[in-house]
């Protein structure tokens, strides 16, 4: 017995009325009112119509209320409308009544058999032997009889009808369903139906309820796709997901109309996704019978994409009315408003519109968008290239210039599409050589997109094998590919010295290819970090006509800022004012590259987010990594530790996933010094011995320097000094400000700590003085901290020497909180030794403060160390080497160590999946890890140190 209704559970040796394939995914709120629908049919009964686009899961919904109305012990009675049985008259109303016939016990069915002959002959299916069709029986008398029937079957126990696509019933058995739904009420039967949204009027259902069948949300169509294709790659699980607008049939149809190397992003995806026979069918069908004018107008709207009625007329120079589009706008297939202009109301409706049209016909579209569009030249040039049918150099050159408006807009797959249609476009030869490396260089540096860029330089190189030494804008390609990708510093160096000097003499000033090979070799001198790669990019710098003032500015203050002069300032915050107006993605990073040593980010934060913001949308990938890391490094000077976790983790994601692993390294050098400064001192080795195996082959110097960096901070935490002092040095020898080595100046006051620390005054004395006398204190009020407190660290023996009060008066010395506090450290270190405790206790209370809010644990324990000499009882607070964790983050970790998604985990614990994610980005950095795969491992190092040692005191976390 089920929910008491007599007669029990049927025979579940039965087949089901509608097979369930499995759990539904996001549909717990429409499970939640078939339910309701469902408890109610014993005492109430009546209809309910569920209503949604085509694939939007209705036919689901159908087949789980009919296993959960089984489950209660249910009549279950099916019928299916179809599109070719639609012409069948009473079809559907045979459907049932054989259905009806084989409901239920013999006993039952007995008694119902005798009347079914009835109804069917009086439906006009079933005549005597005489060849005259029996009249047509009035719809309302045919319902009359049904409902008895259901009726008597339903005091056996009772029973629901379920009908799937009610608007393709043929059209007298809607009329008698129409019937059958206003009679139901109050005799025990349930009547649930299906149709498409636009369909209510192709029958008569007397105002029965409706629940509308909305689109799955983000998170359900993400679950729907990770549990059938676990494989997708994440970026093609994102195109698939805006394509498919929440549409379960669309999130199950399009990738597996797709390749495997498709589905795992190791090929291109197609421009526009192909549709399956499944979803051609559903979204195509309501198109193909539209008047040819609509359908015309449709392409032309699918094609263009703006949605722009004064396009359409353009387009059509006024021979096609508007007025054509009602019919379209009748079968819900789009929305028309004067204001806001056309809109498809699913985009696969938009690409079933193009799939259904001919060649010629699309064609001949984007020949009539073209001339809608001349005053756009680069989204004319695009129509015109569509509508080629053989190669044009003079739309290749259109595309080409569109492509150049375009990636300085910040679109690089759009930039990329143009460009490969322009060397589509373009015969073989020179020509197309030098476009297709345009189009491997703006996957390499902007779009993320580093796939094909072997293979198009290959095809490059290939198209012109006798011209000798590659062109300037191959080896700007090659070269952006071999330091993003493998990281071969040397021969992406060798690639574009050579290139730039076989380039004609005195060179265009305008020409673009030589300016970014110079941007590319500037990096490519960086992060190789020798002084012997500089005089190549120098002498191309110096025979420049007119340079970029970028170019010079940036080889000035990013290269070698030590000595950069007041004019590069100058031009620098010239370049930073401008930013709010820029939209070239690639020139805000420049920007803002130039203007990391020199502390000045914070005034590069709103263009950098905006970058962060396309890169999230696809636009451009490898701006974003940069912008992402730029944000992590204002966020390390400046405390704000957590948001550094954030940023570097979701850097490091969009590296793995596009194979950026140079870039990667500035993130884990972030996550290293972060590590370093909180005592998590394996973390910080592990991260740093990674950097070191990397780079070691590859001749990448600045890595190492990162890794020292990192090792110097975490020996200065540990006390170890003569280590700090060792790595410090590899960075630049004491007394001097090496050449090309831009990090000398974050490493002056740990190099002088280090020196004074071992003994070594002289050389903390010569690396103060050199300091000093370079002027890094007009470069930045945060690098004048430094020297005066560098100055006063020196002094070994002067614990009244002005540089630390200096350092602290400089103006806004609280925006760098881990810098301030270690001064106030060294200031009340030197006080308390000189016997003056009471001037040194302020000094030290406010750097305990400022190293518990931070989170950094030796430095607090250091600090505290000296508040107890001087007879202060020392907060309590995280112990040096611990990672202290929340119970909550504790619990969130495990979790996910376990596999569960964030969503899951959410819900477990009754957060909101935003929640879970803040907290793995603040944990992830306390623990040492960068991603999940480190987590089990992490976690079991910090369970041992716990069961080992007794709990630490204090807070358990901490928010910089």
């Amino acid at each position: 017995m089920r929910h008491g209704h007599p007669g029990g559970r049927p025979d579940r040796a039965a087949p089901r009325a509608f097979p369930a394939d499995g759990p539904l995914v996001g549909r717990r709120a429409d499970l939640d009112r078939i339910d309701v629908f469902l408890d109610g049919i014993p005492r109430h009964g009546g209809p309910l119509l569920l209503l949604g686009e085509p694939g939007v899961g209705k036919t689901a919904l159908l087949a789980a209320a009919a296993s959960r109305a089984e489950d209660r012990g249910m009549h279950v009675l099916a019928v299916v409308g179809a599109e070719y049985r639609v012409g069948v008259s009473h079809g559907g109303l045979g459907q049932l009544v054989e259905a009806v016939a084989r409901a239920g016990p013999s006993s039952v069915q007995a008694d119902v058999s005798a009347d079914v002959a009835v109804v069917v002959a009086g439906s006009g299916r079933i005549g005597g032997p005489s060849s005259e069709p029996e009249p047509e029986p009035e719809p309302e008398a045919v319902a009359d009889a049904v409902v008895d029937l259901l009726g008597r079957l339903a005091r056996q126990r009772p029973a629901l009808l379920v009908v799937d696509d009610i608007h393709w019933l043929d059209p007298a058995s809607a009329r008698v369903f129409g019937g059958i739904a206003r009679r139901l009420a109050g005799r025990g039967v349930g009547m649930l139906c299906t149709a498409r949204e636009g369909s209510e009027g192709c029958f008569d259902l007397g105002g029965l309820p409706v629940h509308d069948v909305v689109p799955l949300s983000d998170a359900a169509s993400e679950d729907l796709l990770v549990q059938h294709f676990p494989a997708l790659a994440p970026r093609v699980r994102r195109r698939l997901m805006a394509a498919a607008q929440g549409n379960p049939l669309a999130l199950l149809e399009l990738p597996a109309a797709l390749s495997d190397p498709q589905r795992s992003a190791a090929a291109a995806m197609p421009e526009r996704l192909p549709l399956s026979r499944r979803l051609r069918s559903a979204f195509a069908s309501r198109v193909t019978g539209l008047p040819a004018a609509t359908r015309y107008l449709l392409l032309l709207a699918a094609l263009d994409g703006t949605g722009d009625l004064h396009v359409l007329r353009r387009a059509t120079e006024g021979r096609i009315a508007l007025k054509s589009l009602d019919a379209a706008e009748r079968a819900q297939l789009i929305r028309v408003d004067e204001p806001s202009g056309l809109t498809f109301r699913h985009p696969l409706t938009r690409s079933a519109v193009v799939e259904l049209s001919t060649s010629s016909e699309r064609r001949s579209a984007h020949r009539a968008l073209a001339q809608a569009w001349q005053e756009a030249p680069e989204r004319q040039a695009w129509y015109l290239a569509q509508a080629a049918e053989a190669p044009d150099e003079e739309v290749a050159v259109l595309l080409e210039r569109a492509a150049a408006v375009l990636a300085r807009r910040g679109d690089g797959p759009a930039a990329v599409a143009a460009l490969l249609r322009a060397a589509e476009l373009t015969p073989p030869g020179p020509e197309r050589a030098r476009r297709l490396a345009e189009v491997a260089y703006t996957g390499a540096n902007i779009t993320g997109d580093m796939r094909d860029v072997p293979r198009l330089l290959r095809d490059a190189r290939h198209m012109t094998p006798a011209a000798g030494p590659p062109a300037m804008v191959t080896a700007v390609a090659g070269a952006a590919y071999l330091l993003n990708g493998p990281g071969d510093i040397d021969t992406a160096h060798r690639l574009l010295r050579d290139a730039i000097a076989l380039r004609p003499e005195p060179g265009d000033p305008a020409d673009t290819t030589l300016t970014e090979a110079l941007h590319t070799l500037l990096l490519v001198c960086f992060f190789g970090g020798r002084p012997e790669l500089w005089p190549a990019f120098d002498t191309a710098l110096a025979a420049y006509p007119v340079p970029p003032h970028l170019l010079t500015t940036t080889r000035a203050t990013f290269a070698d800022p030590a000595r950069a002069t007041p004019s590069h300032l100058t031009e620098l915050d010239a370049s930073i004012a401008q930013l709010p107006q820029e939209s070239d993605p690639l020139h805000i990073v420049r920007v803002a590259t130039a203007a990391a040593y020199l502390d000045r980010l914070d005034r590069c934060a709103e263009g950098l987010h905006r970058v962060v913001a396309g890169g999230r949308r696809g636009e451009h990938v490898t701006p974003a990594i940069e912008a992402l890391f730029l944000l992590g490094n204002q966020a390390w000077l400046t405390g704000q530790w957590t948001e550094l976790g954030r940023l570097a983790l979701e850097g490091l994601d969009l590296c793995e996933r596009h194979r950026y692993p140079m870039l990667a390294w500035v993130g884990r050098y972030l996550l290293a010094c972060t590590a370093a400064a909180r005592g998590d001192h394996r973390a910080t080795r592990e991260l740093t011995d990674r950097m070191q195996q990397w780079a070691g082959p590859r001749r990448a110097s600045t890595v190492r320097v990162y890794a020292a960096h990192a090792r110097t901070l975490s020996a200065l935490g540990q006390g170890d000094f003569e280590t700090a002092y060792r790595e410090a040095t590899l960075i630049t020898r004491p007394g001097t400000l090496a050449r090309h080595a831009p990090h000398a100046l974050w490493t002056l006051m740990d190099l002088v700590d280090a020196a004074v620390r071992t003994g070594r005054h002289r050389q903390a004395r010569d690396h103060a003085d050199a300091a000093r006398t370079a002027g890094l204190h007009a470069l930045s009020p945060r690098l004048a901290m430094l020297v005066h407190a560098s100055a006063a660290l020196a002094a070994a023996d002067d614990d009244r020497h002005p540089g630390f009060q200096e350092a602290l008066a400089v103006p806004g010395s609280e925006r760098w909180p881990f810098d301030l506090a270690r001064i106030h450290l060294y200031q009340g270190e030197r006080l308390r030794r000189g016997g003056a405790r009471a001037e040194a206790r302020p000094h030290l209370t406010a750097a305990a403060e400022l190293f518990h809010r931070l989170g950094a644990a030796p430095w607090a324990e250091r600090t505290n160390q000296e508040l107890r000499a001087c007879g202060i009882p020392a907060p309590a607070g995280p112990r040096a080497g611990t990672a202290v964790l929340t119970p909550q983050q504790r619990e969130i970790a495990h979790l996910a160590a376990a596999g569960l998604t964030n969503k899951q985990i959410a819900e477990r614990l009754s957060l909101s999946p935003r929640t879970v994610s803040t907290h793995l980005y603040q944990l992830f950095p306390k623990i040492g890890v960068t991603s999940r795969a480190g987590l089990r491992d992490a976690l079991e190092r910090l369970d041992r140190q716990s069961r080992s040692s007794s709990p630490p005191q204090g807070p358990g976390d901490y928010v910089g």
